[in-house]
């Protein structure tokens, strides 16, 4: 709903003198993500700056909004992350939650929000049950899922010979989901799936796991993980000496905070899948080097994703001139968008965004240019490809 305040200066009638208390729309937007833990460097205090930025670069408070953020650290938890949703709508007066890494915590939230009328603009998480089996009317899914990335990364792997998939699969909804939906796509594409395995999360020994995957004679070792644990797989897959002896890792889910954090040297060849890229355009190099001076980084596509789920929400507030989230959920499905970070795009009816994925390798480090120049692009999937079709009982077309 929307709540108006009175402006320290009256508008004054220059023809009757009488004044006039000018309304505003109060906007609170909440950033609830892993600020501490396995997820923090590609998500943490990097969304609330871009959620900062997004509010910036609307001129929020010139055309008449007056927006807050607030942040807090879900520590990867979901009874954590519902406690905080809740007293956000509750006790806040919270519009719309961004961000959410951590499939399980933005399930629980999406519940919470769908229950009390809020908002989740959801940029970190993957698992594809936020816009299938779990969907809710007020839930957008914005920036990639586990279907994009098993498109991206699975497929293009498996189509270039290497056809033999054995998983190592974080213990979690997105774990699960992700293994689930590369498996499909391998098997699609003429490729067989091997075996499996699955981690606790978070992981930091991850020895026994992938001595397992090395015994299985797989061509591919597919790691269905994030952040921290596909760091550390990566480097003790190295350290064993399991790439040199034939295998390869795909890294189905990776961000350049992590390609970073290997360093080009451990992380070369690397295929990944990825909705943004720092350096794809003089648009996203423009943001991505106002972003750094910020946090001192380049954004990772959660990032990216945070501003412009943020910014298509205050348009939509704008237009409909309140934060009655039931119409401002409508006007953002109804409107697409030209976004300056992820190109054309659009919210699709069951909250699913439709924008183009990208394949990217990690360079050789004799290829890049400097510190933050990592990967080269190798094809372009187009957004009604990359993400799952829409399913019946999610197409809320009919509500708002």
């Amino acid at each position: 709903m929307m709540r108006s305040i009175a402006l320290g200066t009256a508008a004054v009638a220059a023809l009757t003198g009488t004044a006039y208390a000018q309304e505003t729309i109060d906007v609170t937007l909440g950033v609830l993500n892993d600020r501490s833990g396995t997820y923090a460097d590609l998500s943490g205090e990097g969304s609330v700056i871009a959620a900062r930025m997004a509010v910036e670069d609307f001129n929020a408070e010139e055309k008449g909004l007056n927006v807050e953020i607030l942040s807090a650290d879900h520590q990867n938890k979901p009874d954590v992350g519902s406690n905080i949703a809740r007293q956000w709508y509750e006790q806040e007066g919270v519009d719309a939650i961004l961000d959410v890494p951590t499939s399980s915590v933005a399930l629980a939230v999406a519940d919470i929000s769908n229950q009390m009328g809020g908002v989740l603009l959801n940029s970190g998480a993957g698992s594809t049950e936020l816009t299938q089996g779990q969907c809710a009317p007020t839930t957008i899914h914005w920036t990639y899922d586990t279907a994009a990335l098993a498109k991206g990364t699975g497929q293009a792997i498996t189509e270039a010979g290497a056809d033999k998939w054995y998983f190592l699969t974080a213990d979690y909804a997105f774990g699960h989901s992700l293994e689930e939906n590369t498996m499909n796509v391998v098997e699609e594409a003429g490729g067989e799936v091997v075996g499996s395995v699955r981690h606790p999360f978070p992981a930091t020994d991850f020895s026994s796991f992938l001595l397992q995957a090395q015994a299985s004679g797989a061509d591919v070792i597919g790691l269905a993980n994030a952040g921290g644990d596909t760091v550390n797989a990566i480097k003790q897959a190295s350290e064993f000496g399991i790439t040199q002896s034939g295998q390869s890792l795909a890294a189905l889910l990776m961000f350049i905070s992590d390609v970073h954090a290997l360093s080009p040297e451990t992380a070369q060849g690397l295929q990944l899948t990825e909705a943004f890229y720092w350096d794809q355009n003089d648009e996203t190099r423009e943001w991505s080097s106002r972003f750094e001076e910020r946090h001192n980084a380049k954004p990772t596509m959660v990032h990216a994703g945070v501003y412009s789920a943020a910014m298509h929400y205050l348009r939509a507030v704008e237009a409909v001139g309140s934060t009655n989230n039931e119409e401002v959920v409508a006007h953002m499905k109804a409107n697409s968008f030209d976004d300056p970070l992820f190109g054309e795009g659009y919210v699709r009816a069951d909250g699913r965004v439709i924008h183009d994925m990208y394949l990217f390798e990690v360079k050789a480090p004799a290829d890049s240019e400097g510190e933050w120049d990592l990967y080269e692009q190798k094809a372009v999937i187009a957004g009604e490809e990359a993400f799952l079709p829409m399913i019946d009982e999610c197409d809320f077309s009919s509500e708002g």
